[in-house]
């Protein structure tokens, strides 16, 4: 496959799996302006796909029936990893029914060769759902990335808090964080389904400095207009009411950001696309509106 930016070469398919996620929108939105490139935006429920110029594509971990017209014709795929027990199995399953030129990007997580949670059946979750991409005989590229930057504007995570309590709760433990925008894990990956020269490589990827989470209250304070506060909370704090596999992987992540696996930076976004990581700071500016609305 080369550059579809290159006079007089065929469409490139791209299936971007989880395309309404805070990777794979952007991931999706980058594709698409790409000359030659055709996108297969991969959802449960393909009719909430509204992403211009992408084609939306019924996918789901649990329909493994409908994988191969999912996959059919792709010339490569952004697997985003599921958070689940069967996940080595199933992205096993999923990479069999592709070809064997099929370029293969996964999104797994930082520090991938953590254990996993210590869940039935689990031993060794995270280096074996890489594994598996690995030893699938396709082309691959592993993404490793640190806590998203997102998580700090989404309602589904820790907007809301910030919002109403002006606090942030992070069990931090006094570690820093080495926030990442996913608009930048987005480029990378862009590169590495497009371009040659990424298969075989993983890469950890971070934002371009290490921050304490009271900084990153104070950052927050700046972009919402308010006092924000970090309050360092217990892990069993910040897990409460998750259950199962979930609340163990939550648990084993807040573990690692004590641990200071978070903190690491590094210049692969600029190594890969040319250009820096976001900054938090240049992050929450662009998100300012939306964290003032949600303070209303």
């Amino acid at each position: 496959m080369q550059d579809p930016n290159s006079a007089g070469v065929d469409v490139t398919r791209v299936l971007v799996t989880g395309v309404r996620g805070k990777t794979g929108k952007p991931l999706a939105e980058l594709l698409v302006a790409r000359r030659g490139v055709e996108v297969r935006g991969g959802s449960s429920d393909p009719s909430t796909v509204g992403i211009e110029g992408v084609r939306p594509t019924a996918f789901s971990w649990d329909e493994a029936s409908g994988w191969a017209a999912a996959t059919d014709g792709v010339d490569a795929i952004f697997v985003v990893r599921p958070d689940r027990a069967d996940a080595p199995e199933l992205i096993g399953a999923l990479l069999a029914g592709t070809s064997p030129r099929t370029r293969v990007v996964l999104l797994s997580d930082k520090d991938g060769d953590h254990p996993g949670p210590d869940h039935p059946g689990c031993a060794g979750w995270a280096p074996r759902a890489e594994r598996t991409v690995r030893d699938s005989g396709r082309p691959w590229t592993i993404l490793r990335p640190g806590w998203f930057m997102q998580v700090l504007t989404d309602p589904r995570f820790y907007r809301d808090q910030i919002a109403d309590t002006g606090e942030l709760p992070f069990p931090s433990g006094g570690a820093a964080v080495a926030w990442i925008d996913a608009r930048d894990i987005a480029a990378v990956a862009e590169r590495a389904l497009l371009e040659d020269g990424h298969a075989g490589r993983t890469y950890q990827i971070s934002g371009p400095e290490a921050l304490s989470l009271p900084r990153t209250a104070e950052l927050l304070s700046a972009a919402a207009g308010r006092p924000v506060i970090h309050r360092d909370v217990t892990i069993d704090e910040a897990v409460a009411g998750s259950e199962g596999f979930e609340r163990e992987l939550s648990t084993l992540t807040f573990e690692r950001v004590r641990a200071g696996s978070f903190a690491e930076v590094t210049d692969t976004v600029e190594r890969v696309t040319g250009r820096p990581a976001r900054t938090l700071r240049t992050f929450l500016s662009d998100a300012a509106p939306a964290l003032r609305r949600a303070g209303r």
